[in-house]
């Protein structure tokens, strides 16, 4: 994982997640996908590009790559989530959950937020006692390390 002296942790978040693609990219790794040819199809990105991300998401400690051959060809790498990289859903959750709300799609979500049991789901600021803080409590408060 690359180590950075960024003292915001947004801001050492976004070094690895700060670019377009990476979310739509962990959005087809959370659905499944692990090789490169299917992220390319899935999403119709540049090569170019897709190998940029991946590589950064892999440096960042999200995805790690695996070896894997078909019967005939070369071997090649997948990629698959790290448990960090599984702790994005939520971020992409928080996301969606925004987009379906703030930039509507038309006919309706494309996707749907549900428990394994099928119960709706919503992202939420919970405290250490599993109660749920509505927005208008939450405060983003500065520590002692926040630089002067």
């Amino acid at each position: 994982m690359v180590v950075t002296q960024q003292t915001c942790s947004i801001a050492r978040s976004l070094e690895v997640l700060g670019e377009r693609w990476t979310f739509l990219i962990l959005r087809e790794a959370l659905s499944g996908t692990t090789r490169f040819a299917d992220f390319r199809a899935a999403l119709g990105v540049a090569p170019d590009v897709l190998s940029d991300r991946l590589a950064t998401l892999v440096a960042g400690g999200v995805l790690e790559k695996r070896p894997y051959r078909e019967p005939g060809a070369r071997a090649r790498d997948s990629y698959h989530l790290t448990p960090a990289g599984r702790e994005l859903q939520i971020v992409l959750g928080a996301l969606q959950q925004w987009g379906d709300e703030h930039r509507p799609y038309e006919p309706g979500p494309t996707v749907a937020r549900r428990s394994a049991d099928g119960r709706r789901l919503r992202v939420a600021f919970v405290d250490d006692e599993g109660a749920e803080v509505p927005l208008e409590e939450v405060r983003f408060r500065r520590t002692s390390t926040y630089p002067s």
